[in-house]
């Protein structure tokens, strides 16, 4: 941890002699290698100042007086430093300065901002922010608190003290400290990143660190399950009711797309019949609050009748927490020889590619049902199979079949 330094000085400047033959003595305040100056609004001529001693030379009253306007002028701003000290966690150079000159900064730090940018967010949760995003931005705060204590000694930053370099060093304390892989911090930076945006808006000038920042998120294969193995786990006899259930969960997610918070919120009264006479889920995102409309397909019928009536308050599946849900699924994998990580969001990325995108339905309405607000997030979750290939290259075939090249 590195220890804050504090220094000042009186500096001459010979170069610089007025009309009464005397030079200016200007005030060189450092904080931890970062320096500012001021005008002292002393002067003195040049041959009666040692710059060694900084002091004026000489013992008449007007040299004494001199050299304690000096030393006042050093204990005031030594006062200033401790002051800021104690009330910010952390000093600058232009804070003792502004200090000094009577100016009040406004609270153009990180932290100020930070808070307030949280309580905005809570604000919004349940109208277009969810309780979960709230809890990620709050995780960050603490990560980046945590690395200013490391790093800096300090609690918090000024706004324009945000360098590239100070994104890079907190990449580097969550690759070494917590471990982080490199898309987490990418998201970890992503989340900062709207905290300096909420400060560019409210009309705060400072130079954009991200502006010559490069994220780079690193490419992951985000998987998905082919249509023989979604038919082998649904078709798995299983005698354990529990592992039972989530694989029913499971499936019906398969086959709706729904995320699992989604799911978890399904009621009786998201079922409607719809303008075709068929069963469609009419619901909206808990994530992002757009509205999801979805037909129901055969399988996913069938899995709400195996549990209609079973369930108070509406509820239609036996939902279990995210975190159990997933254990099991470990095990189902294990039962039905998948050699693939099951996670209950590998059902959703299932709906997308398999289900859907791998059946010839466009992406246009692929992205509607999952509730995406633009397509390119879609394009993340879908894949093109290779068996989607094969069947339109054979459409492709029948077609030239009779153009005739002899």
């Amino acid at each position: 941890m590195k220890k804050n330094t504090f220094k000042v000085m009186f500096v001459i400047r010979r170069n610089q002699v007025n009309r009464d033959g005397k030079c200016s003595i200007v005030i060189r305040i450092t904080v931890n290698g970062e320096y500012e100056r001021l005008n002292s609004t002393l002067s003195i001529e040049p041959e009666l100042w040692d710059s060694k001693a900084v002091k004026a030379i000489g013992r008449t009253q007007k040299i004494l007086d001199f050299n304690k306007r000096i030393e006042e002028i050093r204990y005031v701003l030594q006062d200033h430093y401790y002051e800021l000290q104690k009330t910010h966690g952390y000093v600058t150079a232009e804070m003792v300065k502004n200090a000094y000159m009577g100016v009040t900064a406004k609270a153009e730090s990180l932290m100020p901002i930070y808070d307030e940018f949280l309580a905005e967010t809570k604000k919004m949760i349940g109208i277009n922010r969810s309780d979960k995003t709230y809890q990620k931005y709050e995780r960050c705060k603490r990560r980046v608190v945590e690395f200013m204590k490391e790093k800096y000694n300090r609690t918090d930053i000024p706004l324009r003290e945000l360098k590239p370099k100070f994104l890079t060093d907190f990449a580097v304390f969550l690759s070494t400290k917590y471990k982080c892989r490199q898309n987490t911090v990418y998201k970890f930076l992503q989340l900062l990143r709207m905290v300096i945006i909420k400060a560019q808006r409210d009309g705060i000038s400072f130079p954009d660190p991200y502006l010559s920042y490069k994220m780079t998120q690193e490419k992951v294969d985000r998987g998905y399950l082919s249509e023989d193995e979604v038919i082998a786990i649904a078709t798995k006899e299983i005698s354990i009711p529990r592992l039972d259930q989530v694989r029913d969960v499971f499936i019906f997610a398969c086959y709706t797309g729904l995320a699992y918070s989604d799911l978890a919120q399904l009621r009786a009264e998201n079922i409607k019949k719809m303008f075709d006479g068929k069963l469609w889920i009419v619901t909206h995102r808990q994530k992002t609050k757009t509205n999801v409309n979805v037909p129901l397909l055969p399988m996913a019928e069938k899995i709400l009748r195996k549990y209609e009536g079973k369930y108070l308050d509406g509820e239609l599946l036996p939902i279990l927490s995210n975190q159990k849900t997933n254990a099991y699924l470990k095990e189902i994998a294990d039962i039905c020889g998948i050699e693939k990580n099951l996670t209950f969001h590998l059902a959703r990325h299932t709906f997308a590619t398999t289900m859907t995108l791998g059946k010839g339905v466009p992406i246009e309405s692929v992205s509607k049902m999952l509730g995406h607000t633009n397509i390119q997030t879609t394009q993340i979750y879908a894949r093109i199979t290779n068996e989607k290939i094969s069947h339109d290259m054979e459409n492709l075939a029948k077609n030239l079949g009779s153009l005739d090249f002899s």
